[in-house]
């Protein structure tokens, strides 16, 4: 056994390891003997310790490499082996910095650190090499040459690395020199390192090589293959797979950990068949692409849109129809017809819980609660509650979605409002149905046509996800301010429901019991601060207010409250209490007329009944006749129907001219002239038709129309009246403006049912079956005197 005692440099002179010295960490860098390695000092405790060894007699410092820290690099606590090593050439640079050429004495052992600042110095001992001379030891060294040549012809490595492998005499060094020379991780070579023996230093290096020929091995092999295709625009993807089959062989072939998930999230998600073939394909696509890749992006939020929807999620319905009945009464007053139904839908779910959820379409004013009735559904139900609107989508692809073609494309509004729910059974209310628009993007509402089809919807299929995704489960609810809007195969798919507007018990009661207490709380008055009796409430129906919902009422409510909450912040404590006394020192004075009838009866003023998109209103015709050549003037801003209405309205009072006492040429010596006011806003239909006839008879015959009654009817040149729709709303507006007298089609008496019993009470119907009825209950018997002559006229 041969033990050295000193150090032997390449020119031959022997140096000794001093006790003590410098210490240079260097990270995940691992220096052997005989090796020269440049280096580059940045650090303040660096720099000084090179500057320390290159002023030492010997020139020599120790280097020792660094554990692995938490975070994953090479900055922990040094190595109990490192190397002492010579600086041969140093250069110091104007910052501060030195570069320098070390190289590799012996190998030492850390002792102990005598200093860490301002620069590392420790004690250390030299670590001799154990060698036996056999046989064994010099059949271990030719393998190890053997094994690196093979690796060297193999790789990319420099061919005169094998020669001087083969011209190194001793054992220990070849080992050092093949160590230096492969790659291997930090800690392998720290074993190398520290292992004295050569023999087992040898034996550990060979390992190595063993390995590292292995893969070189197929290295090569995957060149082989590849090698025909390799091209410019190819080389990425031949890289690609060089790694997949590296992979492959070494049996690494290990989904990545984002892979992983996204494979366990679709699997948790118990995809439909179809729906599920198609994941799995796109997952075989996604482990084909990098993860740098545009495409593999692509696809990947295309499979997190697959393991995001609730294919298979329910929420359970609750179908106690006493607490569901509880819940509507709660969150809105009236509306009985529509509780009914909701009612009779609760029942047959939980008669036939596989029932397919219906297609209610909600018709109605503004303000009149479609949308606060879906939420009350949603509650009663134990259903999650989504809302979307329609009102001015133009482009088909917002409910049907773009295709994946496309950047940045996505599901559609359904898609994605479900998928933000959770569940697949939501109750989704569609508002402003009858608001949607057409251009060429495509018609929205042909769309919804799978969609609002109970019959179809089970297979509805999103452009993007080109699956079929089951909406037979969910809840649908349309809402309109007008049914005639919505295209009529659309219509055809949904239940019409329609909520008219409130009576003014309704919206007293409403503004009591929901309102008021909302508008008390939102704008923070305390309890008891603030009291609103019941006629100043309904002093704000009638003078403040103008519609069929309630919603400028809530508006008027918290303008009270925001009145008194100013008061409140001032530091006034006194509760106020609003009466109509009072009542304008918060709103201002009355806006609106609540007695619309006039205040005498009027010749050629006709009060006639309106739809309008806020409920019914009292809409005057007025007719007069000058002096002219037989021309009818129409003005008013009236639709092509409402004219047609005037024509015949003319036509029927010159077939009746003798009845009605009208001289044969008085239509060739005057004209006629019908004027309906508010000549700003568009008027249309034919309900109007009975409210001109008698307007012009009036102006003709000179005989008063009764200012408390009013009419609506469509009528033929034969005189009959035909029915018209919405009674209620007409009906209701009449009774606010004062009416008592209504004039009605016979063929619209089941529509009064609809009426509210206290409405009915107050007004008087009269049901007529030709103009001549609606005449008779309208016109004064006799012509007014002093203006007669004009009807007489020759």
């Amino acid at each position: 056994m041969i033990q050295a005692e000193e150090t032997e440099t390449k020119g031959g002179h022997v140096a000794r390891v001093p006790e003590v010295l410098p210490v240079l960490p260097s990270g995940g860098t691992v220096v052997y003997p005989f090796q020269m390695v440049p280096i580059l000092a940045v650090q303040e405790r660096d720099v000084r310790a090179v500057d320390e060894a290159a002023a030492s007699p010997t020139k020599m410092l120790g280097i020792f490499a660094q554990g692995q820290a938490e975070d994953g690099h090479y900055h922990g606590d040094l190595h109990e082996v490192g190397t002492a090593a010579i600086v041969s050439r140093m250069v110091k640079a104007p910052d501060g910095s030195i570069n320098a050429i070390l190289q590799g004495v012996t190998r030492i052992r850390l002792l102990s650190v005598e200093q860490s600042e301002p620069w590392m110095r420790a004690r250390v001992e030299r670590l001799p090499e154990t060698v036996e001379r056999d046989p064994e030891l010099e059949a271990l060294a030719r393998s190890t040459v053997s094994l690196f040549q093979r690796i060297v012809e193999m790789s990319e490595m420099a061919p005169e690395l094998a020669v001087t492998a083969a011209n190194v005499p001793e054992p220990g060094a070849l080992a050092d020199f093949v160590a230096s020379n492969v790659r291997l991780k930090p800690e392998d070579r720290q074993k190398v390192l520290e292992t004295a023996d050569v023999r087992q230093r040898l034996r550990l290096v060979t390992e190595f090589l063993q390995r590292e020929a292995e893969v070189a091995e197929v290295e090569r092999k995957i060149r082989s293959q590849v090698q025909g295709e390799m091209d410019k625009r190819q080389r990425e993807f031949i890289l690609r797979e060089q790694l997949k089959a590296i992979q492959k062989e070494l049996g690494e072939m290990e989904p990545s950990p984002e892979a992983a998930e996204l494979r366990q999230r679709l699997a948790d998600a118990h995809l439909p068949p179809e729906a599920q073939r198609e994941a799995d394909r796109e997952l075989e696509r996604l482990a084909a692409n990098q993860p740098a890749s545009a495409e593999y992006q692509v696809i990947r939020t295309y499979l997190e849109w697959f393991a995001d929807l609730p294919w298979n999620v329910s929420t359970e319905d609750n179908l106690d129809l006493a607490r569901a009945e509880q819940t509507l009464n709660e969150d809105h007053y009236g509306l009985e017809k529509v509780k009914q139904r909701i009612l009779d839908f609760l029942a047959v779910r939980k008669l036939r819980p596989d029932a397919r959820g219906p297609i209610l379409c909600f018709v109605g004013p503004p303000g009149t609660g479609k949308t606060s009735l879906g939420q009350s559904i949603a509650r009663a139900l134990g259903r999650k509650f989504l809302r979307l609107s329609l009102g001015g989508i133009r482009d088909e692809a917002e409910i049907r979605g773009h295709r994946r073609t496309y950047v940045g494309a996505l599901p559609g509004r359904f898609i994605q409002e479900i998928r933000r729910a959770g569940a697949n059974n939501p109750l989704m209310i569609l508002d402003e149905v009858d608001k949607l628009g057409m251009d060429f993007r495509g018609d929205p509402a042909s769309a919804l046509l799978e969609v609002l089809d109970p019959q179809q919807n089970n297979t509805f299929v999103d452009h993007y996800l080109d699956v079929p995704f089951d909406l037979s489960h969910v809840f649908f609810i349309t809402t309109a301010n007008l049914a005639d809007p919505i295209p009529e195969p659309l219509r055809d798919r949904m239940e019409i429901i329609e909520l008219p507007g409130y009576t003014e018990h309704e919206k007293l009661q409403i503004a009591v019991r929901y309102l008021l207490p909302r508008q008390v709380v939102e704008n923070g008055i305390p309890e008891g601060m603030l009291a609103v009796n019941e006629e100043a409430i309904r002093e704000i129906i009638r003078g403040h207010t103008h519609e069929a919902g309630v919603r400028n009422l809530e508006r008027e409510l918290g303008a009270i409250c925001r009145g008194v909450a100013r008061q409140v912040a001032r530091g006034e404590s006194e509760p106020v209490t609003v009466t109509p006394e009072n009542l304008s020192q918060f709103l201002g004075p009355p806006r609106f007329r609540w007695e619309l009838a006039e205040e005498a009866d009027e010749i050629g003023v006709a009060p006639g009944m309106a739809a309008t998109m806020a409920g019914g209103d009292i809409l005057f015709v007025e007719a007069s006749v000058v002096p002219g050549k037989g021309r009818l003037i129409l003005t008013g801003k009236l639709g092509e129907v409402m004219q047609e209405s005037a024509q015949a309205a003319v036509t029927y009072a010159r077939m009746r001219a003798s009845e009605l006492s009208i001289t044969p040429t008085f239509f060739e010596r005057n004209d006629i002239h019908i004027h309906v006011p508010a000549g700003a806003i568009p008027k249309d239909g034919p309900s109007a038709g009975v409210t001109i006839a008698t307007a012009l008879v009036s102006a003709i015959t000179r005989r008063p129309i009764h200012k408390d009654v009013s009419m609506t009817g469509e009528i033929t040149l034969r005189g009959k009246v035909l029915p018209v729709g919405a009674i209620r709303d007409k009906v209701l507006a009449a009774h606010r403006g004062g009416i008592k007298k209504v004039v009605v089609p016979k063929d619209n008496e089941p529509d009064l049912e609809d009426v509210p019993a206290e409405v009915r009470q107050d007004l008087e119907f009269v049901l007529a079956e030709h103009v001549d009825d609606v005449l008779n209950a309208a016109l004064h018997t006799q012509p007014r005197e002093e203006v007669s002559k004009l009807a007489s006229l020759p």
